[in-house]
């Protein structure tokens, strides 16, 4: 039953790991007002029939703070990767000069802060969702093994584990999005 127990308490840290580690990731694609190369990880460009991300058909390097420069492995793929950038949406207007792509980061109006903290905020929201639901359900498991046989005390003690598990992936959630927010905010 204690074997049983744990696999419920490790599942339960995998999934809420999963979840701050998403979070993670999510954040990192905004644009704060600095050159971030990250900004095109989910901006894909037609590559020979296939959806593929820019960093995977080009070499994007930030040369300084206001500026990504994209130099793409094959000249043909020029045009592609400008078109797929001005489809994307990340408010940036790329600049071709022959052989690479140049895009100047503006500055974020106070608006735009507020609209990307706003979603920022949002996406700790549907994080925390996801960990509360894999409590709910490490809970759940755990008193259905109360009926197979596992002693009260044992699944109070898993119960506790999986509240202390809750609680450390909440506050690092918390964590990693006031930073954002204060990375938005930095003019």
């Amino acid at each position: 039953m204690i074997e049983k127990a744990n696999k419920i308490l490790a599942k339960a840290k995998e999934q809420m790991g999963s979840a701050v580690a998403f979070l993670e990731e999510d954040l990192k694609s905004y644009r704060a007002g600095k050159a971030n190369p990250m900004i095109f990880n989910n901006v894909c460009v037609d590559y020979y029939g296939c959806p593929t991300p820019i960093p995977q058909v080009a070499s994007v390097t930030t040369p300084d703070a206001k500026t990504i420069l994209i130099q793409p492995w094959e000249k043909k793929m020029i045009h592609a990767i400008e078109k797929a950038i001005m489809d994307a949406n990340v408010g940036m207007t790329p600049q071709n000069n022959g052989e690479s792509i140049r895009c100047n980061v503006p500055a974020l109006t106070e608006e735009r802060r507020k609209e990307l903290i706003k979603k920022a905020k949002a996406e700790g929201e549907n994080s925390k969702t996801v960990v509360r639901n894999a409590r709910r359900d490490a809970m759940d498991a755990l008193k259905k093994l109360i009926k197979e046989g596992l002693a009260e005390d044992m699944e109070k003690d898993f119960e506790d584990k999986v509240q202390k598990e809750t609680d450390a992936k909440i506050k690092t959630i918390d964590a990693l999005v006031s930073a954002k927010e204060k990375d938005i905010m930095t003019v």
